[in-house]
């Protein structure tokens, strides 16, 4: 089976006009104008297969937005080749448009002031969907999304939650094989965000729709996702799975210890490097190679009641990777 989404080299440069201050400057800016070139993406190759559901992770200002309008033709690329379902993307061809969607969280399609199905009605004419199919696809989703009651609520009525869920179903009206999704559980609450996270989750399992996620809450990853891509100054630094990428960026392990008494920080250092102490349970990073020596110790040394050893958290380990700008290989 043929990729869905082939990327080769993409790159995007973005011409800035640099203006010096005071009037001579402005005249300067106006008769001579003279540009600096930012590179937001630079060298980007990967591709996904059809179903996949990917992770593209990144700090803000790395690229991901950048390459997600390059993948759905909103802006064109500088350089590379880019193919999203056999298509060009910059060429905007109604086969290629009936067969994505983007959903931005911090962006709405849906009319302020009428209810959300009066939406959904004109997206339904824009995509020639049959008045039939349309409330079939309609009854479906909502269902999906337990968003029956609030189709004929005015979309300011409803809550941050249930506007993102009728985003969601008038992104996917049209049924789309391929979903880019930049930041989906943006300020949503954590009920909220499960409840989106659950659904994209039955949506692919359904339908076989592939998907490209951004998002800065590493759970909405972790929950979908067994493959990231990640993305620093422009750059791909990593492209495999979550698994394989606590094994090459984090050479510690995290030990939760709960102790009979208290102990001050100061008597725990020994140990290792301290992250809390929170009463009688304490919580140390140690470098992978000092485990099993760690643990002899603590169980030796220390009234131990209880003793975990975890992977730390994966948004240190990201942090981690980030920092370094590191290339997995």
């Amino acid at each position: 089976m043929s990729p869905i989404i082939t990327v080769d080299r993409l790159g995007k440069i973005y011409p800035v006009a640099v203006k010096e201050p005071g009037l001579k400057g402005t005249l300067s800016h106006f008769f001579h104008r003279q540009y600096r070139n930012i590179v937001a993406v630079q060298d980007v190759s990967f591709t996904i297969e059809p179903g996949e559901i990917v992770g593209f992770l990144g700090p803000n200002g790395a690229g991901k937005t950048t390459t997600l309008k390059m993948l759905t033709g909103l802006i064109h690329p500088s350089s590379g080749q880019v193919r999203v379902a056999g298509q060009i993307p910059f060429q905007r061809k109604e086969a290629f448009l009936r067969t994505i969607t983007l959903v931005m969280g911090q962006k709405q399609q849906l009319i302020w002031d009428l209810p959300t199905l009066d939406s959904l009605r004109i997206n339904a004419a824009v995509y020639g969907i049959p008045d039939r199919e349309f409330r079939q696809r309609v009854g479906e989703l909502a269902d999906m999304l337990s968003l029956q009651e609030q189709l004929t609520q005015p979309v300011r009525k409803l809550s941050l939650g249930q506007r993102m869920k009728a985003e969601l179903l008038a992104a996917l009206l049209h049924r789309p094989n391929v979903l880019f999704l930049d930041e989906p559980t943006l300020g949503l609450d954590v009920n909220a965000q499960t409840n989106v996270r659950d659904f994209l989750r039955d949506y692919n399992q359904k339908y076989g729709a592939t998907v490209l996620l951004t998002s800065h809450y590493m759970a909405d990853i972790t929950a979908l996702c067994k493959r990231v891509l990640m993305i620093h100054q422009g750059r791909l630094i990593y492209d495999g799975g979550l698994d394989q990428l606590l094994e090459t960026f984090s050479p510690c392990r995290e030990i939760t210890v709960e102790l009979a008494q208290e102990r001050s920080v100061q008597a725990l250092t020994s140990f290792g490097q301290v992250q809390s102490v929170e009463g009688r349970v304490a919580h140390f990073i140690v470098p992978q190679e000092k485990l099993t020596h760690t643990i002899s110790r603590l169980l030796a040394e220390l009234d131990v009641v209880d003793l975990t050893v975890t992977d730390p958290p994966i948004e240190d380990v990201i942090g981690q990777v980030f920092a370094s700008g590191a290339v997995a290989t």
